[in-house]
């Protein structure tokens, strides 16, 4: 999932309302443009004051830069963005920089937004996390303050991203927790060499890592009933076994061999059928069907 920054500012707000003289009686479009106008204006708010579960648009493309304002818009309109969560970071008297911040948000943000969302398959397509980060500037006030937000650059969310109680049933969540940390550790993990000879000891490491996270959802499965559920952790459980071998193989071709049933396992259209049977998505996430169709 892709993440990226945007920071605030404590520079002021300069809204330029344009007036539009209407020449003639009964032009509704224009003045229905107005209309929309004025309200965008009403609605714009400080990013300072933004809280979980706040639907806006920004003010301008999502990208990397500066904001001073977006617009609240009420969650049930069509809308670019949601807050899924928000921290603080440790008091400091020198700004640690944006690097340092946006480092700290980088791990901070996805899991505000897995408690906001626990279920990634349910969010709508090309949805992803953005946040604001305090400047140099605003840092110097006592913003301390990071907010994290699910966005759409291309198109719009309609109604809130928030997990209803329908996603709090117990065996939902113990299913979530556990297959979300599977492919968290899967990704967090991945060494940068792109061959296993260069970087053995990486590659095992990652083997190790996604091996404790599914001993962990095995753990956090034993006790939810079904039928294809039961299926499920019978096949992680052989694919538990592949990552074990990953880890402690004596060389490259040993850990080829272990590899390739050890990710073949982890293929989420495998899920699909457990899934149903939870109550959960059941759609595969674009980005992770074209990782598994090879």
């Amino acid at each position: 999932m892709a993440v990226r920054s945007l920071s605030r500012s404590l520079r002021g707000i300069s809204a330029l309302v344009a007036l539009l003289a209407v020449g003639a009686v009964g032009c509704s479009e224009v003045v229905e443009d107005a209309k929309d106008g004025a309200k965008k204006v009403a609605r714009q708010r400080s990013v300072f004051s933004l809280n979980p579960g706040d639907c806006y648009n920004p003010n301008g493309k999502a990208t990397e830069g500066e904001a001073v304002a977006i617009e609240i818009v009420p969650c049930a309109e069509p809308h670019q963005a949601e807050v899924v969560g928000e921290f603080t970071l440790d008091e400091g008297k020198a700004f640690p920089g944006n690097d340092a911040i946006w480092a700290i948000a980088d791990e901070r943000c996805p899991a505000e937004a897995q408690k906001f969302s626990p279920d990634t398959w349910a969010l709508p397509k090309g949805v992803e996390i953005f946040y604001y980060t305090p400047t140099t500037e605003s840092w110097a006030t006592g913003d301390r303050a990071v907010s994290c937000s699910y966005t759409k650059e291309t198109g719009t969310i309609t109604g809130s991203l928030k997990a209803g109680p329908e996603a709090s049933k117990p065996e939902q969540t113990a299913y979530l927790k556990g297959a979300n940390a599977v492919y968290e550790a899967l990704w967090t993990t991945q060494p940068e060499a792109e061959n296993v000879e260069d970087d053995l000891d990486g590659y095992k490491a990652q083997a190790k890592a996604v091996a404790a996270a599914l001993d962990a959802h095995l753990e956090g499965m034993k006790d939810i009933e079904g039928v294809e559920t039961g299926k499920l952790r019978a096949k992680l459980e052989k694919t538990a076994g592949h990552w074990k071998k990953a880890a402690n193989a004596a060389d490259s071709d040993a850990f080829y061999v272990a590899y390739d049933p050890a990710f073949t396992g982890l293929d989420p259209k495998a899920t699909v059928a457990a899934r149903k049977e939870l109550g959960l998505a059941t759609t595969v996430p674009a980005d992770d069907a074209e990782v598994w169709a090879g």
